[in-house]
Parts: structure tokens; C-alpha cells; sequence
């Protein structure tokens, strides 16, 4: 798919982060965006952003409150598309939602491990089996499907569990791939690209703790998952009182957001022209070649410490 201009595309996740870009950067090549999220409020702000450059005459951009782990919601979201945007096709599904979170079986709960594989992995599975009659519509289209570095390397670092994120995002990787063979001898038209992000500037630390427990204050168990990353990168966390830890938790958010080696925007961007050149697997990010060239090159030393440290020093990621 070589051009956007008049085309549509779902995109869930469009609130904030790497999804507001992709809604961006498509409206702005003349892409119809129909868009999904938890927070109307973002995707609000995402639709002024689109709009705040004069919309060429009849593009249309929608927004649509959906859980991506409900079918109902998503299967409402897509019969209000059809309403809104008047159609009875789309041409590209971005499955974008996601959220952390539920990193260990041992010290988080079974429903925070849930919500995190349910929203990461099922709404990618859900997202293609609710959107793929319409996609069979289009004359071309183009499924795209957010991964992550951590579904060909499930780690964060040693001091850390991570368990249903990573989970999720080896199943979104194994499902395009399967994907690629199952398109071609049953829609040709429809391409696939599994997107595996490295460390993107995004908002998915707050975010994850607002969807996970309903406030950006950190739970009791939060906290001592908190205290237990910091012994995990040898932080003596006995003097530091519950208000320290809820910083700590701030600070890293607002670090991984600010402070991220690629953009939102930077990213989007890497995607859109993957999609583009036809490529099926679209690495972002200097740090996620690098940590597959790794992986690849010593896969039995992949959770060995001294990967994850030497990988560290040589991307510049801060530990934690």
C-alpha cells in the first residue's frame, strides 16, 4: 500500500502515544481515521490535534470508547464506524492498544496479569477477527500489529518480573507471522506487519496504573512490587517510606516519556513506512535492532545478567 490518501483505518489505542501519532500522521496524507480508547478525553485531544490542520474536504475522523478486550465493545466500535465514516470497508487495522502491568504470578494478582495479556494479546486477536470482513471489502488492505522488543525478548532486567506483558506480545508476534501464510491463501489482498517497538516515548507507565487499578496512586501491592524492582537493582528501599516509592513510581514515568531515545511521533513514522514498503516485521528503534541482532547472535545468554547490563551501557536505557 503505497498511499494513504482516501483510504481508512482503525486504529485502537488512539488516545495517546504511539496511536495519536499514527492518527496524525495518517490524517495528514488523507487517511480516514476511526479511532478507539478508554479515555474520551484523550481521544478528544488526539482529534483536535488531527483537526488543527485544515482537513482536506470530507475526511473524517471519528472517535469510539472501547475496552479492546471486549469483543462487545469492539464489535459496537466497528458498527459505528460503518454509521460514521459510511462505509462498508476499512483498508488498515492498526492494533495499537496496550497496557503494562501483571508482571509476576507470584507478587501481582491473577486479574492484574489478565487485564494486562487480555488487553495486549486480545485485542489483537479480537481487533482482527471483528475488523477482517470489513478488510475483505477493500480492494487492498494491510493488518498491523503492535508487538513489542519483548516478544522476542522477554525481559526488562533482573530485578524485575515481566511476565504477562512479555506473554502477550511473543503471542502477538507468533499470530502475524502465522498470519502471513494464512492471508495469502485466503485473502491475498491483505498484507501483515508485526510492529516490536524498543524503549518509545509514550505515556504507557501512568497509563497502565490508571487502567490497571483506576487511579495513578500506587496500590498497597504496588508498592511492594515497587520495593521489591528496587532490591532487584540493589536500592536499599528499608528507610524509604511508601511517599518515596509513589516519587519513585512518578519519576519513572515521566522519565520514560521524556527521556526515550525515539519519539511517538518518530516511531509512527517508522511504521507508516514500513507499511509502505511492504515490510512484515517492522523493528523501531536503534535499541530494538540492536537487542535483536543480540538475541540472536546469543540466545542461551539472553537472561543471563550480564547481557542485560552490558545491553544497558551500550543503548544508554536507564536502569529501571
Amino acid at each position: 500500500m503505497k498511499d494513504f490518501a482516501g483510504k481508512i483505518a482503525v486504529i485502537t489505542g488512539g488516545g495517546t502515544g504511539m496511536g495519536r501519532e499514527l492518527a496524525r500522521q495518517l490524517v495528514a496524507e488523507g487517511c480516514n481515521v476511526a479511532m478507539c480508547d478508554v479515555s474520551v478525553e484523550a481521544m478528544a485531544e488526539t482529534r483536535r490535534l488531527c483537526e488543527s490542520e485544515k482537513l482536506p474536504q470530507g475526511l473524517r475522523v471519528t472517535t469510539h470508547v472501547a475496552d479492546v478486550s471486549i469483543e462487545d465493545h469492539l464489535k459496537r466500535f466497528r458498527d459505528e464506524l460503518v454509521e460514521q465514516q459510511r462505509t462498508d470497508k476499512i483498508h488498515l487495522l492498526f492494533n495499537n492498544a496496550g497496557i503494562g502491568g501483571g508482571g509476576s504470578l507470584f507478587t501481582n494478582t491473577r486479574e492484574q496479569w489478565e487485564r494486562t495479556f487480555n488487553i495486549c494479546w486480545g485485542g489483537v486477536y479480537l481487533g482482527v477477527r471483528t475488523f477482517l470482513p470489513l478488510l475483505m471489502n477493500a480492494d487492498e488492505g494491510h493488518i498491523v500489529n503492535t508487538s513489542s522488543v519483548n516478544g522476542f525478548w522477554a525481559s526488562v532486567g533482573m530485578g524485575v518480573s515481566h511476565t504477562a506483558y512479555s506473554a502477550a506480545k511473543f503471542a502477538v508476534k507468533g499470530f502475524t507471522e502465522a498470519l502471513i501464510n494464512d492471508l495469502r491463501l485466503n485473502a491475498p489482498h491483505i498484507k501483515c506487519s508485526v510492529v516490536m517497538p524498543g524503549h518509545i516515548g509514550t505515556s504507557i507507565v501512568a497509563n497502565s496504573r490508571v487502567i490497571q487499578s483506576g487511579s495513578t496512586e500506587l496500590s498497597p501491592n504496588d508498592i511492594l512490587a515497587t520495593r521489591q524492582r528496587l532490591q532487584g537493582m540493589n536500592v536499599d528501599t528499608s528507610k524509604m517510606t511508601d511517599a518515596d516509592i509513589q516519587k519513585f513510581a512518578d519519576d519513572r514515568a515521566r522519565t520514560f516519556r521524556e527521556e526515550a531515545p525515539t519519539s511517538a511521533a518518530a516511531a509512527a513514522k517508522i511504521i507508516l513506512d514500513g507499511v509502505k514498503a511492504g515490510r512484515w516485521r517492522i523493528l523501531v528503534g536503534d535499541d530494538a535492532h540492536r537487542l535483536d541482532d543480540r538475541v540472536r547472535q546469543t540466545p542461551e545468554r539472553a537472561y543471563e545478567p550480564e547481557f542485560y547490563q552490558s545491553f544497558v551501557k551500550e543503548v544508554g536505557w536507564r536502569i529501571g
